[in-house]
């Protein structure tokens, strides 16, 4: 059994703030968990708006706190993110991702993440990050 505390692993290796710090991601399962996925609780801060195209990944993201929108860029669609919201990129979707105010989220990657990694210039994560550990 794993068994975690978002407050101790934000004070570890697994806390993950943005170059440009726009966003952290505290990553509570990862790679080397075995659970077949990654989960992460990311806050999104306020004002941050960016594109993403997770190319080698699909993630699940359920809003916890805070308001926000996510559009999809190849139709233009722009989707209201507020807590109750779960959006899904099951289909690799590049998107904007807009904080009206702070956005904490909980996210779920498929195939999971190692641990160390930050968007690329594309936005997407890369598969051969470093893997960290407690």
């Amino acid at each position: 059994m794993i068994v975690r505390t978002l407050e101790s692993a934000e004070k570890t290796a697994r806390r993950i703030i943005s170059p440009d710090g726009n966003w952290e991601s505290t990553r509570l399962l990862l790679k080397d968990d075995a659970m077949g996925f990654s989960f992460h609780i990311t806050t999104i801060y306020r004002g941050a708006e960016f594109q993403m195209h997770y190319q080698h990944h699909v993630e699940a993201v359920y809003c916890i706190a805070g308001e926000g929108e996510v559009e999809t860029v190849e139709d233009g669609k722009v989707y209201p993110v507020a807590p109750g919201t779960l959006y899904n990129l099951n289909k690799n979707d590049k998107h904007i991702l807009r904080a009206f105010e702070e956005l904490k989220l909980a996210c779920v990657f498929n195939p999971p993440l190692n641990g160390t990694e930050v968007h690329n210039a594309e936005g997407a994560y890369e598969l051969d990050a470093e893997t960290i550990s407690e």
